[in-house]
Parts: C-alpha cells; sequence; structure tokens
C-alpha cells in the first residue's frame, strides 16, 4: 500500500473525518446519518455538499496560492460568502502585482 497520504486527506478537519466515519458506518444512508446527528436530512444534505466541494478544492490543481485555497476552502464551509471572498482575492492579487 502506499504510504503517502493525498493532500486533499490532509487538509479535512476532525469534524469531516467524523462525518465520513458516521455516513460509512451508516453504509452512506443520509437518513441515517441525520438521525444520529439529530438534524434534518437537509441538514445532512447540506453538511455532505459542503465536503465534496472542499474535496474538490482540496484536490484540485487549478488553485493558484494557498490563499486562494484557503478563501475557497471558507466559502465551502459556508463560513465566508461569496462577495467578501471576491473582494479578498481582488485584494491579494493586486497586492501581489504592486511587489512584483
Amino acid at each position: 500500500m502506499n504510504d503517502q497520504i493525498p493532500e486533499w486527506i490532509k487538509g479535512l478537519s476532525e469534524e469531516d473525518w467524523q462525518f465520513v466515519k458516521r455516513l460509512i458506518l451508516a453504509s452512506g444512508s443520509l437518513k441515517d446519518v441525520a438521525h444520529q446527528y439529530g438534524i434534518s436530512y437537509p441538514t445532512v444534505r447540506i453538511r455532505l455538499n459542503r465536503l465534496i466541494k472542499k474535496v474538490q478544492i482540496l484536490g484540485s490543481k487549478k488553485v493558484q496560492t494557498r490563499f486562494h485555497q484557503k478563501v475557497q476552502l471558507l466559502v465551502a464551509e459556508g463560513r465566508l460568502d461569496l462577495v467578501t471572498a471576491k473582494t479578498l482575492i481582488k485584494a491579494f492579487e493586486d497586492n501581489s502585482k504592486r511587489k512584483e
């Protein structure tokens, strides 16, 4: 077995891993996971969609910098709105251009 752990796996939080574990143990049943957490099915679906987006971002070769990746992850987690994210990225890129 390959001892290398992919970067996208390393980027997941403990909370993400616990969710994945519960999902696996529930045989992929979002309904069962919702029951375990004591939340609604749509809430679990939102959580899964966010996790999918995080994995896509963490596994993407298109991300320009760590800063871009972090901002994208914050948006995927629902911790940062898209308008603010775009403003931050633009300011970062403008600042980077000035340093060149």
